[in-house]
């Protein structure tokens, strides 16, 4: 029998269990509740029969009506690595981790077997996207977890979908193909760290959704996160447009960020590559 109050601590900063010594050990349970972004890597090469495995345990994941929306795309190229790297400047491990793989929502698929089968299938509509993107985030969370396993780090990139027309060029996908993230795959160089999530208060609910405690419970959990990793007044965002706060906590800065709302090109791309999104 195991306590996980630890990895709970770490992950949530609050008390709010479960705390029974009685639940069994669960170590996959307990690498879930410790897992980490890793940004920095060595430089060796995970090896390709490593990476197959890691790519069918992620297509093993669920899969809407069993249509099986996802592709995964492995940049080897070097020039077409570095191209993808030199789109986002800012964020140098893109370029630098030894795998980097993009996450496909493949609409395309399922029209194509329609028409093999001699079924009209318009899968462009809204659905037919959302299915896609649904497929391709459950076949990454997967690969992440399974990566992780094998001593991988792993950082999801989704930043690719603000430059989605240079991405798709790069890359070659055709229409009703689009990228819902890249990531970033290797042997971690350094340790990172467990990010503080919100508390469960906010985020589990029982019977009916409950939000009316959200302010005080976000304020605390400013406080908490503040408290390891405080940002520093430099890289506050947009100061500007809303000056230079005093207490710049975690709410502060998402919600600056969300009023600049990124990824303005990526509904165009869609429209323009075969989803009316009716």
């Amino acid at each position: 029998m195991s306590s996980y109050v630890k990895e709970l601590l770490q992950r949530f900063g609050d008390d709010c269990g479960p705390t029974d010594d009685g639940i069994a050990e669960l170590p996959f349970v307990r690498q879930v509740l410790g897992r980490k972004t890793v940004r920095a890597y060595t430089g060796a090469m995970p090896s390709d029969a490593l990476l197959e495995l890691l790519c069918a345990a992620a297509l093993s994941a669920s899969a809407k009506s069993d249509f099986q929306q996802a592709s995964i795309l492995r940049v080897l190229d070097p020039g077409k690595r570095a191209s993808i790297g030199k789109l986002f400047p800012a964020m140098p491990w893109i370029g630098a981790a030894p795998v980097f793989l993009a996450f496909l929502g493949d609409a395309r698929r399922l029209e194509r077997i329609g028409t093999l089968r001699g079924k009209r299938v318009a899968n462009g509509t809204l659905e037919g996207f959302f299915n896609a993107t649904v497929d391709a985030a459950l076949a990454m969370q997967t690969f992440i977890l399974a990566a992780e396993s094998a001593g991988l780090g792993c950082c999801p990139i989704s930043v690719i979908r603000n430059k989605v027309d240079e991405l798709a060029a790069i890359l070659g996908l055709p229409d009703q193909v689009f990228p819902v993230a890249g990531l970033c795959v290797g042997y971690p160089a350094r340790a990172g760290f467990v990010s503080l999530r919100l508390p469960r208060t906010v985020t589990l609910h029982h019977d009916v959704y409950d939000d009316g405690a959200l302010a005080d419970a976000v304020g605390d959990y400013d406080r908490r996160r503040d408290a390891i990793h405080s940002i520093p007044k430099e890289q506050q965002r947009f100061t500007d447009e809303f000056g230079v706060a005093d207490f710049y906590g975690w709410s502060e800065d998402k919600a600056r960020q969300a009023a600049k709302p990124e990824g303005a090109a990526f509904p165009i791309y869609l429209r323009k590559h075969g989803f009316t999104l009716g």
